[in-house]
């Protein structure tokens, strides 16, 4: 299993959480720096709390998972 799959099977396991609240997120890229880049979608693009459910949420997740990542971004 390749590190994007195990990107979208950690965002899949934190998806219907951010679903339940009316948003979503979505897989960008992986870079050479080992940055995840994902696009926030629905209620999470303008969410004020956006910010702490990247981090808390997402990147602990995708972390988690792959512990090379060294962030998540949204874009």
């Amino acid at each position: 299993m390749d590190e994007v799959e195990k990107i979208e099977i950690a965002l899949q396991s934190i998806r219907p959480f951010l679903q339940k609240d009316g948003g979503d997120v979505e897989f960008v890229e992986l870079t050479k720096d080992n940055i995840v880049r994902v696009r926030l979608l629905g209620a999470c693009e303008t969410c004020s709390m956006s910010a702490m459910t990247l981090k808390a949420g997402i990147e602990e997740s995708i972390i988690n998972a792959i512990p090379q990542v060294v962030g998540v971004e949204a874009i």
